[in-house]
């Protein structure tokens, strides 16, 4: 059962309460160069990116977000640290969200200035707490970046942002070690009713940070914790929403989309599964739908229309050729030299 959040407006979206499960990602493009960020923004969009945050270093990037904003679709975040200043211009420029660490924002004043801010133009909050960017006082107190540090951080700054009459709040707690924040998160679920963005920080590179992040981000949401997610991964956003996309879907929480199974390959296939899953995988990701559909994927007629009668559609392997199956129902047969193009064409008359 899904823990109970408040739920938060984010331009066009709502997050928390009973809205489905966000996914998030974070432009690595300069935030002033405005048309790459554009692009890249639009090109997350385009597979399902809920949600999207820019850098603003500078006053530079966080003047660009007026214009950004007029070309994209989703709502745009600000992510601010250290100065006050740019969460002010931002916000001024129609950022829909401002995520910050109040420990590295400055004095009690200059974030009273923030939340005036948003407080007039209607936006939330996020209360960002990383294991790496602790106040030093909690760091004495506890000696380490541990859960229990983190989490009292997350209450400190709560009660900070909630003495200015402010409650559009959503926190985060992170740490790249999988265990602390599996640990952070679930004991600030019970101390809270914000709404949660899960996600493991700096989890690595795309082997690594997938399998922390899928962990992670996995374990939470299937205790029902979490109502936003951006899973980090240093190299191209557009994997990141492909990942957080498949946890969703491996958890059975995502209303829309295609999911692919597929078998993991033994001595009785007789054709080239590995190459033509991954090339359908691969296109099925350029494609969008509101509905929710399972495609398998499999070497022979063992692990084929039986063991994926409860996909929507899926080919099973033969001798150079595959066998199409709809609900576990033999419809035809397609040669393995055109099953690629074949086999998108009947899945997108399914979109």
């Amino acid at each position: 059962m899904k823990r109970y959040s408040k739920s938060i407006k984010i331009g066009n979206t709502f997050i928390g309460g009973e809205n489905s499960i966000s996914v998030q990602s974070m432009t690595n493009t300069k935030t002033e160069d405005i048309n790459a960020t554009i692009n890249q923004i639009r090109e997350l969009e385009d597979i399902g990116c809920d949600i999207i945050r820019v850098a603003v270093p500078n006053h530079e990037a966080a003047m660009a977000i007026k214009d950004i904003k007029k070309m994209i679709k989703i709502p745009l975040v600000a992510d601010i640290h250290f100065d006050y200043k740019l969460a002010l211009e931002s916000i001024k420029n129609g950022a829909d969200k401002i995520r910050i660490n109040p420990g590295n924002i400055g004095s009690k004043h200059k974030l009273e200035k923030v939340i005036i801010a948003a407080k007039r133009s209607q936006i939330p909050i996020r209360i960002g707490i990383n294991a790496g960017s602790l106040e030093r006082s909690i760091l004495e107190k506890f000696g380490s970046p541990s859960s229990d540090a983190m989490i009292e951080s997350a209450l400190i700054n709560i009660k900070l942002i909630e003495s200015f009459e402010f409650d559009q709040i959503v926190v985060s707690i992170k740490s790249s070690n999988v265990s602390d924040t599996i640990k952070s998160y679930a004991k600030l679920s019970k101390m809270t009713d914000y709404p949660l963005h899960l996600g493991i920080t700096e989890s690595g590179t795309e082997k690594s940070g997938i399998i922390k992040s899928s962990i992670g981000i996995g374990c939470l949401l299937f205790q029902g914790i979490g109502d936003t997610i951006r899973v980090s991964l240093t190299g191209d956003p557009k994997k990141e929403i492909i990942v957080a996309k498949e946890i969703l879907k491996s958890l059975g929480l995502l209303k829309n989309g295609i999911e692919i199974i597929s078998c993991p390959t033994c001595g009785r296939c007789n054709v080239d599964l590995i190459n033509i899953a991954n090339t359908i995988e691969n296109e099925i990701n350029k494609l969008s739908t509101k509905k929710r559909i399972k495609i398998a994927v499999m070497g022979c007629a063992v692990n084929g229309p039986g063991e994926a009668k409860d996909a929507d559609i899926g080919i099973a392997g033969g001798e150079g050729e595959f066998l199409l199956f709809i609900k576990g129902k033999p419809i035809g047969k397609i040669s393995e030299n055109s099953v690629i193009d074949e086999f998108i064409g009947e899945i997108k008359k399914l979109l």
